[in-house]
């Protein structure tokens, strides 16, 4: 059975930085793009970041250009988000998926999704 599991998540004062991780269990992410999505409360899922599966295509959301980068290592079927310069509004649930087909920058083109990690940015 996949699986994702997010970690890494928790609080942080704004300026601060964290590293989310998206592990994968029961099925391989090769040649597949993975990306991070964000949900804040009252809020619809937001397009954080993706990456495709030789790393050579990132994509990310115009909220987090120059502050967020994404990597994966596909030898530990992991993928990372970096996330720096943190603000309030960076507050949400994150989560993890797996690209099936379409734009990556719609969560309906996404099948297999993650719990989700909290991240809350708060002085």
């Amino acid at each position: 059975q996949l699986q994702f599991v997010e970690s890494g998540g928790g609080l942080v004062q704004p300026g601060g930085s964290l590293r989310l991780s998206c592990a994968a269990s029961g099925i391989t992410l090769d040649y597949y793009i993975i990306g991070w999505f964000r949900q804040a409360p009252g809020k619809e899922h937001e397009f954080v970041a993706g990456i495709s599966w030789s790393s050579s295509n990132r994509y990310y959301g115009d909220s987090v250009k120059g502050r967020f980068t994404i990597s994966r290592d596909n030898a530990k079927n992991t993928v990372y988000l970096q996330m720096n310069s943190l603000q309030p509004e960076d507050t949400a649930v994150y989560y993890c998926a797996r690209l099936r087909g379409g734009s990556y920058y719609y969560e309906k083109s996404y099948d297999y999704w993650g719990q989700g990690t909290q991240v809350t940015v708060s002085s």
